[in-house]
């Protein structure tokens, strides 16, 4: 597990799940009975498989800090962003909540978060590595608290590649090997594809990366993937679909239709992250992971989650005890590496180390392998303009309504324009 911790160090430098099911109102945080204070908890990775997992932590925080009540509010991750810029700017932000490190800068720079070490009262962080403090500060303030990370791996369903005769993917596999056996599983009049990843910006700047090419210039002016390496990951995505994965208008906007999919028995490989074991344990097939395949070279896309809280909160002493027990404790720690919500990242090699122990899926040292290779987001500061631009070029390609090669180089002008 060394190898781990120095992964996590690497990772975490410049690091950069999935959904939810409610949303409470967004009203100031009111005075609870027994003159306790109620302080609001935003979150997009915690629902649908890990409330409880949630609970717990927060009843252990609620037992530590009688005098505070969590409230826990969840939205799907397509919305979560879009409901809190809304509660912000209408001045009804909840008092601690969850950021992605593709967002932080945007909201850091926005003045939406609170400094933390200014109301921290401790000096002592060696719960954390430094490098993944230092991802989530800000003109040298401390604006987020590291609480999770995850990696995305290839699922595959074993059972199908055991019907079908075909070997396996392994660590040593290349884009070639997985379209090979993606043509071999997939059986379309029975339903069966044999592989999904989703044409989108996430999957866009990782498979660029394998591909040997880069998303920004090194100054970080203006793009770079317009190139023969963004074709080429371009097309790798769009190739497969309508031929080893359902065409846009079979999804039909079904949420979770890839999920779904691979959950029935009709996925053999699928590129997902590791927030997704929870959800696959009482499947009825045999499952398994593994380190994604490479082109030029291997590269696996990294998130990395923290707790922030509201620059207008009135409990900014309680969010602060609050974003350091959720990413810090023994109990939430513990409690992400015993129900496979993610991974904590902490120093302590005794905690990661139990996360190898669960038996499903059987190839967990997958997800530490697969740091050793990082495709890292790139960030800039209208994040979310660039992902929506990216994608919905991607989606022109892949339905059709224009070439690969047309649809890289107006993506590359919109994002340009965000630049400038």
């Amino acid at each position: 597990m060394n190898k781990t911790i120095l992964a996590l160090a690497v990772l975490a430098t410049a690091l950069a799940t999935t959904t939810a099911c409610s949303q409470g109102s967004a009203t100031k945080a009111p005075a609870a009975d027994g003159g306790k204070v109620t302080l609001r908890y935003f979150t997009f990775s915690a629902a649908p498989d890990h409330v409880k997992d949630l609970d717990k932590i927060v009843a252990a925080f609620e037992k530590e800090n009688p005098k505070i009540d969590v409230v826990v509010e969840t939205a799907p991750f397509d919305q979560y962003f879009t409901k809190l810029q809304t509660s912000i700017a209408g001045g009804t932000a909840p008092d601690a909540f969850e950021l992605n490190y593709e967002n932080f800068v945007t909201y850091a720079a926005s003045g939406s978060l609170l400094d933390l070490g200014a109301v921290g009262g401790d000096s002592d962080v060696s719960a954390y590595a430094p490098e993944s403090l230092n991802a989530f500060k800000h003109g040298g303030k401390q604006y987020a608290l590291p609480a999770s990370f995850s990696t995305v791996v290839l699922f595959y369903n074993k059972d199908l590649f055991d019907k079908a005769g075909v070997e396996p993917p392994t660590a040593d596999w290349t884009w070639a090997d997985e379209q090979a056996a993606a043509e071999k599983l997939t059986d379309r009049k029975a339903g069966i594809y044999g592989d999904f990843q989703p044409v989108q910006f996430f999957e866009f700047y990782k498979a660029l990366k394998q591909a040997g090419g880069e998303f920004l210039s090194p100054d970080g002016k203006k793009t770079a993937f317009n190139s023969p390496a963004g074709i080429k990951a371009a097309k790798w995505l769009v190739g497969k679909v309508g031929k080893t994965m359902p065409t846009e208008a079979e999804i039909g906007g079904t949420a979770d239709y890839d999920t779904n999919l691979f959950k029935s028995g009709k996925l053999a490989m699928w590129h997902n992250g590791i927030w997704q074991f929870a959800g696959l344990k009482d499947v009825p097939f045999e499952w398994d992971v593994v380190v994604e395949p490479g082109d030029a070279t291997k590269a696996s896309a990294v998130f990395h989650n923290a707790v922030a809280a509201s620059s207008a909160t009135k409990l900014a002493k309680e969010a602060y005890a609050w974003a350091r027990f959720l990413s810090s404790s023994k109990v939430a720690a513990t409690t992400r590496i015993e129900s496979s919500w993610e991974l904590p990242p902490v120093s302590d090699q005794s905690v990661l180390a139990g996360y190898l122990k669960d038996p499903k899926p059987a190839n967990r040292q997958a997800v530490f392998d697969s740091l050793k290779s990082i495709a890292l987001p790139p960030v800039i500061q209208r994040q979310q303009e660039m992902q929506d631009a990216v994608t919905e070029e991607l989606a022109n390609a892949a339905a059709g309504r224009k070439p690969v090669e047309e649809a890289l180089k107006d993506a590359a002008a919109r994002v340009d324009e965000l630049l400038a």
